[in-house]
């Protein structure tokens, strides 16, 4: 799964607009215009597509963390370094930081995907990487989470297809 796939299935799950996605980006300290944030949400096979680097999607996740919870007072007038290693878990933790996701949010929204995991199998995907109980998400869970939160946030009926 790309960082442009993660883009588009957040923006439509969480349903932000466009000029949103630009206030987001700007609450890290990255400035993007409208006609760059079409490209980044075009598929692979459009023309004009730009690829979402690593450091980008940090940025949009750092904001989006900004946009739902607010600035940290230690992190007052300081934008947030980008991440050039992200992976599905660090997604994923911010994903949970931003949305204030607690275990049981997590398992809800799993299970309205159709995923059942328990307790300590999520945990293990939040561990540091030489833990060893810590387990690398895949690019599946992490479209079953974007699937579920689909589900919860827009009043889906887990039945149908989302078409995202």
């Amino acid at each position: 799964m790309n960082n442009n796939d993660i883009l588009r299935r957040l923006r439509y799950a969480l349903d932000i607009s466009n000029p949103t996605m630009i206030e987001i980006f700007k609450l890290s300290g990255c400035s993007i215009e409208q006609p760059t944030l079409i490209k980044l949400l075009k598929k692979e096979e459009e023309e004009e597509f730009i690829s979402c680097s690593n450091p980008l999607m940090s940025l949009f996740l750092d904001g989006l963390i900004v946009h739902k919870r607010g600035r940290r007072e230690s992190d007052a007038g300081q934008p947030p370094k980008p991440d050039a290693g992200l992976n599905n878990n660090a997604i994923l933790k911010k994903l949970r930081i931003a949305l204030d996701l607690k275990e049981e949010d997590m398992l809800a929204v799993m299970g309205l995907a159709g995923v059942k995991l328990s307790k300590a199998e999520l945990s293990a995907l939040f561990r540091n990487k030489g833990h060893k109980h810590y387990k690398e998400c895949g690019d599946q869970f992490l479209r079953n989470f974007l699937q579920g939160l689909t589900i919860r946030n827009r009043n889906i009926n887990p039945e149908q297809n989302t078409g995202e």
